[in-house]
């Protein structure tokens, strides 16, 4: 598949150890709920899903949350009450192009970083058109740079 915003093409992409049907993690059946309140505990505190999985991996020798847990972590924190109002990845491009509005502000003549503002909230209207479809936000929400720049404040 091509990339989007380049002339480059490629499949690159990481990919998971298969698990053959009937394995198991040694030991996951114990770990099972410890997992599920270190994943709570670090939600808490502000972590994001991704990062969680990656600080379990790195800290607590977790292979992969979600094999040992048989469901993704997002998934897990929702049903113990922790739920993001807002998609992570998308919060983070609203980040990025609040902070390139307020450089293209003082550096009016930067059109390198201004097409670049273009890519970036093209891809913001595009999750945004996937989130709303997918039910995570709601129907008439709209990307807006001011409201984005308060949502980001709040953050």
């Amino acid at each position: 598949m091509a990339r989007m915003h380049t002339k480059k093409k490629g499949k690159s992409k990481s990919r998971k150890p298969i698990l053959e049907a009937g394995s198991k993690i040694e030991g996951a059946e114990e770990n099972k709920d410890e997992i599920i309140k270190l994943a709570v505990e670090y939600a808490k505190k502000g972590m994001p899903p991704a990062l969680i999985g990656e600080t379990l991996k790195k800290e607590h020798k977790v292979p992969y949350a979600k094999h040992i847990l048989g469901k993704k972590l997002e998934q897990v924190l929702k049903e113990n009450g922790i739920e993001e109002s807002m998609p992570y990845d998308m919060l983070q491009l609203m980040k990025k192009a609040v902070n390139l509005r307020k450089h293209l502000d003082k550096n009016k003549q930067d059109t390198n970083n201004r097409i670049r503002l273009g890519r970036i909230e093209a891809k913001i209207w595009r999750l945004t058109k996937y989130y709303i479809k997918e039910g995570v936000l709601p129907e008439g929400w709209r990307y807006n740079p001011q409201q984005a720049e308060l949502l980001v404040k709040g953050h």
